[in-house]
């Protein structure tokens, strides 16, 4: 179903993966990578909301490291890989890279709204998406180190959705208690808590997978982006 395309920015140019509707207008969601990379997870997610009726689009934001990494969650080897690039990755350029993809996207077919979501260190980047672009709304699955960002929460003005796993390996009950308490009220922002849940419990065919967790949360993203995008 979809195609890769090349984004370009002052900095250089980038791949993404785009999944187009069969409508010829649609509202775009831009999909953003876990530490794996674009691999078939992203790729998948961007077929099935193709398939709801939206473009998606996945860009690698690996790409000033390494372009095309392909990672997932089954060998040691990968895990050690995908934590590398990780701990390298620069925060600030990613922001500025899907920021780019963003505008890209809005000129996509006259593409009226974009919207953002990411799982993982992409969850951590949708919170920012939200803090620091134009998107028009983002979702965030599990998302990374977000405890220590919760100053930019002032900055967000479109709607916002966050999708906490009570029991996440990488994200401790304390940070999730900061996350918690610096977004409740704010106009505009839900977060949902999933108990029992490890992180990534929506990533397709991982080891944590959990269908049933995964419908709900993946069933609460597409209402709030109906309402949000449409």
């Amino acid at each position: 179903m979809g195609e890769t395309v090349t984004i370009t920015t002052p900095d250089g140019s980038f791949a993404a993966y785009l999944a187009r509707p069969k409508v010829a207008k649609a509202p775009a969601i831009v999909v953003i990578q876990e530490i794996f990379g674009v691999n078939d997870d992203m790729r998948k997610t961007c077929d099935d909301l193709a398939a709801s009726g939206y473009v998606a689009i996945c860009p690698d934001l690996y790409w000033r490291q390494e372009p095309n990494v392909e990672l997932f969650d089954k060998t040691e080897a990968d895990w050690q890989k995908a934590f590398k690039l990780y701990n390298a990755f620069d925060i600030d350029a990613g922001i500025t890279d899907i920021a780019a993809t963003i505008a890209f996207t809005r000129g996509l077919n006259g593409t009226a709204k974009v919207g953002a979501m990411g799982y993982c260190l992409g969850g951590q980047l949708a919170y920012l998406t939200a803090a620091r672009t134009d998107a028009d709304a983002c979702v965030a699955y599990y998302g990374v180190g977000l405890d220590k960002k919760m100053d930019e929460a002032d900055q967000i003005r479109h709607p916002l959705m966050m999708h906490i796993a009570e029991e996440d390996e990488f994200v401790t009950k304390d940070a999730q208690a900061v996350i918690r308490k610096s977004l409740e009220g704010r106009k505009g922002v839900t977060v949902h808590s999933y108990p029992g849940m490890s992180h990534a419990f929506a990533r397709n065919n991982g080891i944590h997978y959990d269908k049933a967790n995964a419908d709900l949360a993946n069933g609460r993203t597409a209402e709030f982006f109906k309402a949000a995008l449409n």
